[in-house]
Parts: structure tokens; sequence; C-alpha cells
């Protein structure tokens, strides 16, 4: 009996604190996400008949006043937007569909000039970044930005810094031409850029000088226990040369904050996946649904403004995802979008039918891997 209880704690203790906040953090992105292609898609005109929460069977769900489904289904790994007239992802714009009235292929998605279908797409992972910006931009208006001043009080010896050169009392000035204002400045240049010869300019003694350092790999502890590898160059700063403080403010200046650390998130992005792609990063780094419920769960005990944060990485991460040229992601849509606007005519079926199977074979393949490395990889 004691066991029985014991197992039924754990299971609960484990949907309160890792399945429910996985899913309160999943939902809102993906709500947020196909709340762009049905808002846009609705401002051209095209007809929406389901919006779903999750795949699979309906568990509940209702019937507004202009006809569309909305539903929460059973699978709840995403969700879409069915477009009146949706015949398959290949779908042309001159294509019969006898099923459809006079009166329904006027608001059909497949019969729209191309950039109404474009702007749908694309509006999914725009939204995603929006939501990321909203996220940070409330944040910086509530709480401010710790910072300080990008100074160097100590090297440690036989580091990539002390072998470049540089000395206690410099300041740092600019990491490969980008200007630097504080000591996270420098971090987050750095980070990212493990293996890389980098162009560092410091300020000694007033003079400029340059030197150039290569960062080396580190494992750390991240603030949800998770162990990342990063880019050091073994230099750290103290509380009376950095002036740490914490700066506050206005909504405008929080917006423009809020745009910063969306940017700077989404060029650190691009960039692991371009060194991904290369071999110069860790796999173990990409994480699919267990490794997000685990953070969920680790940010939740955390507080709920660190469930939120993760929500914004979480979504600017499915924005980029799904904007990759690769069918049947939106950047997919959107590649043979482009191609139908330059040649003024679309792609033949049977092109988009081939590229179609070869890029749900490569998402397939990307599920697998990243579900290999959440279970057993890493």
């Amino acid at each position: 009996m004691a066991e029985i209880t014991a197992s039924l704690m754990w299971l609960m203790n484990f949907m309160l604190g890792t399945i429910l906040p996985f899913l309160f953090v999943l939902t809102i992105v993906v709500f947020v996400h196909e709340m762009g292609h049905y808002l846009v898609g609705r401002w051209c005109g095209i007809g929406v008949r389901a919006f779903s929460i999750g795949f699979g069977p309906e568990l509940f769900g209702f019937n507004d006043r202009r006809g569309t489904r909305w539903k929460l289904s059973a699978i709840p790994l995403g969700g879409y937007v069915k477009f009146a007239g949706d015949m398959s992802v290949t779908s042309r714009p001159d294509a019969a569909d006898d099923n459809l009235s006079e009166e329904e292929r006027k608001v059909a998605f497949h019969t729209q000039p191309v950039w109404k279908r474009a702007a749908t797409v694309f509006a999914g992972p725009l939204f995603n970044f929006l939501l990321t910006i909203a996220v940070f931009t409330v944040m910086f208006a509530m709480f401010g930005k710790f910072v300080s001043e990008p100074m160097v009080a100590e090297v440690r010896p036989d580091s990539p810094a002390a072998e470049a050169g540089i000395q206690p009392g410099d300041r740092f000035f600019a990491v490969e031409g980008t200007r630097v204002e504080t000591f996270s400045d420098v971090q987050r240049l750095v980070s990212g850029r493990a293996g890389d010869p980098l162009r560092i300019t410091l300020v000694r003694e007033g003079e400029e000088v340059e030197v150039t350092a290569t960062p080396e790999i580190v494992e750390q502890k991240d603030a949800l226990g998770n162990t990342v590898k990063i880019g050091v160059i073994g230099v750290v700063n103290n509380e009376e040369l950095g002036q740490f403080r914490r700066v506050e403010f206005g909504p405008l200046e929080a917006l423009k904050e809020g745009v910063a650390e969306t940017g700077f998130i989404m060029l650190r992005t691009g960039q692991f996946m371009k060194r991904l792609v290369t071999g110069r990063e860790d796999r173990c780094q990409l994480g699919g649904p267990v490794k997000i419920a685990d953070m969920a769960g680790k940010a939740a005990t955390l507080g709920f403004e660190w469930l939120i944060q993760l929500v914004a990485l979480l979504s600017v991460g499915i924005g980029i995802l799904n904007l990759l040229p690769i069918p049947p992601l939106d950047g997919g849509h959107l590649m043979f979008y482009g191609l139908e606007a330059v040649m003024r005519r679309p792609v033949s079926e049977q092109v988009m039918e081939q590229f179609y199977r070869v890029g749900m074979l490569v998402v397939l393949a990307f599920m697998g891997f990243v579900f290999w490395n959440d279970l057993f990889g890493c």
C-alpha cells in the first residue's frame, strides 16, 4: 500500500511539476503561431474552416459565427489552421475542386494571389518573434536590467586572454568590430564563437589596443541546471571595476531592449545551427519535447517569470525553425511561393510533391534525432 501511495504521489508531482508547465509553455507558443496564420489569413479574405491546438481526435470545441471550428485535440505537440479549400500541401492556385461552390472558391486558400498566401504563411513565425519581443519588453519594463562596465579585473593564467596579451585594467571596446557597452555584451559575443579567432579591441591607458583571442570551450550550468558548453577567453570582472547596477527602462526603452534581445537570440540561434551543421557544436545541446518538458518543470520551480522567459526562448526557436526552406515547414511553402512569383507561374505539382516527400523525411529524421538525444543520446 505504501508503494502504491508513493507511486501516486510521484505521478501527481510529475503531472503538476513537469507536464502542466510544459503544456502551458507549448500551448502559448503554438497558439500564437497559429493565431498569426489565422489573423493574417482572415485579413487577406481567406476563409478558415478550423483552428486546432494539438493534433488527432478532438477533445472539445465549438463553432464561431463565421463557421470556424475552434478545438483542442488529443496530441498537444503542435497545432494547425485549416483554411477554406485546403486540398493538399501542394495545391496550386489553378487547381479545381468540384466540392467547392463559386462563393467558396473566392475565399479558398489555393485560389488567392501568391502574396496573400505568402503573407498568411509568414505570419506564423512573425507572431512567434512578436511574442518574444512582447515578453522581453514587459520583463525589462518590470525588472530592468543588471549591467556592469566591460572591465578586466583578472586574467586567468594560460587562458586565451592571457595568450592574447589582455591585461587587468583593460576595458573592452569592441569584439569583431561590434561595439560593447557592458561586460555581458562581451560574454554574449564570445560565448557562441568557441574555436574562432576573434579580433578584440581594448582601451588601455587611454589608447586603443587590438588583440586576437580564440575562445575555448568550457562546461557550465545554466540557471535551470542544464549543462551547456560555451566559449570563454578567461577574463573576470569584479564589483569595484564593473560598477554593477540595475538600469530601469521606460516603455519605449523597454521595447527597444526587447527588440534587441530578440534579435540577439535569433542571431545566436542561427549561428548555433550553422556551426551544428558543420560539426562545430555539440549535438547534445539540441533537445526535443522531453528536454523542453524538463526545462519547463525547472523553470516553474524558480517562478512564473522564468516560465514566461522559457516561452519567449521557445517561441523564437519555433519561429526560426519554421522559416527553414524545408517542406512542409512554413519556409518550404515560402520557397515555392518565391519561385512562383519569379517565374510568374506555380511550380509543377510533380516537382512540389517530390520536394515535400524529401522534406517530410528530413523533418521526421530531425524529430527522431532530438527524441534520441532526449532519451538516450546525451
